[in-house]
């Protein structure tokens, strides 16, 4: 049958009805209210409620025959709720083998009146997890809207509440296309059932259950997602919540708080019959039992999720649910708040609601764009002042306004001043989100121009060779911001809009810009400082090396003191160094205080940065002190200290060694007086005290305005910062004990070198030649004497040679020939042999031949002696 139906062709659906619909087209097989129904009737179902508002008093007897009573509160309620004719007793017909009577296509009349309800009959021989849950009632209510009743919906408001009140599911069907109409929808329906189902019954949203409010779109021809259409329904939920008349104490509630909301979709019954009801099984198959599993949350499929949840139940006994459902009946009837509000308040919320969206329209194509754009902004961390916000936004408020009071002005006044409170609300709302965006880019844009401005100026000024004013220039720059931010401001201000004010952001602008300046301005002391710290270094680089240089050369023919007492220049070493260093941060501290003067700095910042000069200058000082005791200066500072005191006279005449000199005490004197420097050297001491410099006194405490990013980059300072476990005296120790040892062991080697080669200096001038050999040497060499004063040529040669070695003999020549000769030999030595070494460990005929000599024993090159033999080993060494 399907497959002959065309939707758009030449021809219609025909009425003929699907072979699996139920049979049953009146109701009149029920048991209905008044009457001693028969058993025949009990099993097809019950008139709960009639047409005439009369509660049926068998509603007992019914729940006995069909077994509910002893489930006690094994059983679930579900009630249908819509339009008349929309096929709300087909749907719960299919879904649970009910026989409610659906309407007559060719008649298209009523064929609910009043509520009734049925007993599940669809109940699974074998129970598995998908299985229905047992003992479900279905309430099948009079559908609303229907020409019957017309304007009369006193019954349709009092059933619906009736079923809301009751159930724990209530099925909502509704056609896809009545999805965000208000009277469709029945939205209104809903706003007044919601409004008094929370004066009658609703205290506390702890306290009682929720309802499940599960729409069934029908005819979904899947056109709109099923996504969209949840969210039009949520929406307008949400909307009709808000505007309810809450009782005291539940003002701030949410719908949330009450109710649970579940979708679903069917296709069209006629149209696609086979696709309907496969749709339908699944469906049923979430009528079972569950409970919500947070862990789950969010990862299972929400069109298999079942229905009956714990918190739905509304925890009555079967046996008290004819006594519980008639009490709950009394009162909807009994309460006058249900005939209200009048069809004319209803008319007026329906149209006011109405011109409400249609101004809304115009209004989206004007802000939307430039929410978009302020959206796009700040969605890429650029927000951008919006040309044109200020006027566009006056424009579309008054337009809306307007256009809705020349609309809806003609509806119930009070209704209409309450809507037009609402969309004024709601304009403003979006039109502050607007004027707050466009006020943050604005703060945002013009705290990074004054920051660039700034920079760029003092940029400007340090090319021009730091001429510049620093707080001139960021007075001008300031000034220049707040200018260009106050008439952003007023540009973008809303005529008759309360919110629409600038001045406290002005003043967070205000202070923003006064923390910019103030990080500036921390810059600018800091390059400055680093500049001073520069200057400083520089200054006490060179300060501090001519005093260390000294040392070493600093003659002035003092020579060997006789008694041990160390020249001046040795003594008070300590004390010139402090005087310099002290004398060189004081004028850098001027130059510092001056310069930060025309930063405008405050008095503590000030503080600040000279309690840091200070710090950072004597860690300068204590970096220099360690290069110019690093062993290989300190060593040679003290050789030089030594050779002058050897080498020279007390005129400052280097000596020349003659036998006859007394060596020996001259090195003695010479050596004791240079060892005596080094525990001078160790320890920074003044000689006037004889104890260390004032170091804490001198850089004082942290000032109290001493923030953690100003102590971060600062090295601890023994005797200064307490909490690092270093004492002041520790701090002052340059040498320790075991580099001063090892400092003596090594001058005292250096010192021995140099009085080794004086003494050979004096030795090689005193060798002589006995008489005898001159005797021996004329007698064997007569003859060769003679060849050579006959030959001219050997003759000249023998003068310049005789000549020569006077010459020699004269300046005391000798003994340096000889270490040169004897030098350069053992040089060629060296090299031979290392030449000698990689030959044997690079090439394979080498490896072969030391592999064949060793007969089984390795032996290195380094344990060869001069001669290429084997070392032979000390017995102290074997110990080893």
């Amino acid at each position: 049958m399907a497959s002959s139906l065309h939707v758009n062709g030449d021809r219609r659906p025909s009425n003929t009805r699907h072979p699996t619909a139920p049979p049953t087209m009146m109701n009149s097989h029920f048991a209905p209210v008044g009457e001693n129904p028969s058993r025949e009737q009990y099993e097809h179902g019950i008139q709960v409620i009639d047409e005439d508002k009369e509660f049926n008093q068998h509603l007992s007897t019914y729940l006995s025959i069909e077994k509910i009573i002893p489930a006690g509160f094994n059983y679930h309620l579900i009630s249908v709720f819509g339009s008349q004719s929309t096929g709300k007793s087909t749907l719960l017909n299919y879904l649970f083998g009910t026989e409610f009577g659906v309407m007559s296509e060719q008649e298209r009349r009523q064929t609910t009146k009043g509520i009734w309800m049925s007993k599940n009959k669809r109940v699974s021989a074998v129970k598995d997890a998908n299985s229905m849950a047992d003992n479900i009632l279905v309430m099948d209510v009079e559908g609303t809207d229907g020409r019957e009743r017309g304007e009369d919906q006193d019954f349709e408001r009092k059933s619906a509440l009736f079923a809301l009140a009751t159930s724990e599911v209530l099925i909502v069907n509704i056609w896809e296309h009545q999805v965000g109409l208000y009277q469709g929808a029945n939205m209104g329906l809903l706003k007044t059932v919601f409004e008094v189902n929370l004066q009658l019954f609703i205290k506390d949203s702890k306290t009682i259950a929720k309802t499940l409010l599960f729409f069934v779109i029908r005819d979904h021809i899947g056109t709109t997602p099923m996504s969209n259409l949840r969210n039009t329904l949520l929406q307008d939920l949400s909307r009709i919540w808000s505007t309810l008349s809450k009782p005291k104490g539940l003002e701030n509630s949410r719908i949330e708080d009450y109710f649970d909301f579940a979708f679903c979709a069917l296709p069209h019954k006629i149209l696609q019959p086979e696709k309907f009801e496969e749709e339908v099984e699944k469906l049923s198959h979430r009528f079972r039992e569950g409970y919500n599993d947070p862990k789950k949350s969010g990862l299972l499929d929400e069109g298999s999720l079942p229905v009956f949840l714990p918190q739905y139940h509304r925890r009555i006994p079967a046996d008290g649910f004819p006594v519980y459902a008639e009490g709950i009946w009394d009162q909807i009837v009994n309460n006058k708040d249900l005939d209200l509000p009048t069809q004319q308040e209803l008319l007026a919320q329906f149209r006011c609601d109405e011109i409400s969206r249609e101004v809304l329209v115009a209004f989206d194509e004007t802000i939307t764009p430039l929410e978009d754009k302020q959206a796009e902004g700040v969605r890429l961390g650029q927000p951008t002042v919006l040309a044109g916000l200020g006027p566009a936004m006056n424009v579309a408020r008054s337009t809306i306004l307007k256009d809705f009071e020349t609309n809806a002005s003609r509806y119930h006044k009070g209704v209409y001043t309450r809507k037009r409170a609402e969309l004024e609300s709601k304009v403003d709302t979006r039109l502050k989100a607007l004027f707050q965006k466009q006020l943050s880019a604005a703060n945002k844009a013009g705290v990074e121009q004054f920051s660039s401005a700034v920079s760029a100026a003092v940029k400007s000024g340090q090319k021009k060779g730091n001429n510049y004013d620093f707080a001139h220039i960021v007075d001008s720059e300031k000034a220049k911001a707040l200018a260009k931010f106050e008439e952003d401001a007023q540009a973008v201000l809303v005529q008759g809009a309360s919110w629409s004010t600038y001045q406290a952001d002005l003043t967070l602008y205000k202070k923003d810009l006064e923390e910019v300046s103030a990080r500036l301005r921390k810059d600018e002391m800091r390059r400055l400082a680093t500049r001073v710290e520069r200057w400083v270094r520089s200054r006490l680089g060179e300060s501090v090396g001519l005093e260390f240089n000294k040392l070493g050369t600093g003659r002035g023919g003092s020579g060997a003191p006789e008694h041990g007492d160390r020249p001046a220049t040795e003594k008070d070493l300590w004390d010139r160094i402090w005087a310099v260093f002290t004398e060189t941060v004081e004028s850098a501290e001027g130059r510092f205080t001056d310069r930060a003067r025309s930063f405008d700095a405050s008095p503590d910042e000030v503080e600040v940065g000279l309690w840091r000069l200070r710090r950072k200058s004597w860690g300068v000082l204590r970096a220099k002190i360690d290069e110019e005791v690093m062993e290989g200066n300190i060593l040679l500072k003290l050789r030089e200290n030594f050779e002058d005191k050897f080498r020279y006279d007390e005129s400052g005449v280097p000596r020349i060694w003659r036998p006859t000199d007394d060596i020996e005490g001259l090195y003695t004197k010479a050596r004791e007086s240079t060892v005596t420097i080094i525990p001078l050297l160790a320890r920074f001491k003044l000689a006037a005290t004889s104890a260390p410099p004032p170091l804490d006194a001198w850089i004082g405490s942290a000032p109290a305005s001493t923030s953690s990013a100003d102590e971060e980059d600062l090295a601890p300072i023994g005797g200064v910062d307490e909490d690092e476990g270093k004492s002041l005296e520790e701090e002052m120790t340059v040498l320790n004990d075991t580099k001063m040892q090892d400092l003596l062991v090594r001058f005292k080697k250096t010192a021995d070198g140099v009085y080794v080669e004086a003494k050979r200096s004096a030795i090689g001038g005193m060798t002589q030649v006995p008489l005898y050999f001159y005797g021996l040497l004329l007698a064997l060499g007569w003859n060769e004497i003679v060849a050579v004063l006959r030959n001219p040529l050997y003759f000249v040669f023998l003068i310049l040679i005789g000549v020569g070695a006077y010459v020699t003999y004269t300046l005391n020549l000798w003994g340096p020939m000889a270490r040169m000769t004897n030098a350069a030999s053992n040089q060629a030595l060296e090299i031979g042999k290392e030449k000698l070494r990689e030959f044997l460990a690079n090439t394979e005929t080498g490896r072969q031949a030391v592999a064949m000599s060793g007969r089984g024993e390795s032996i290195g090159m380094e344990r060869l002696d001069r001669q290429g033999k084997k070392k032979v080993e000390s017995e102290d060494e074997d110990e080893i």
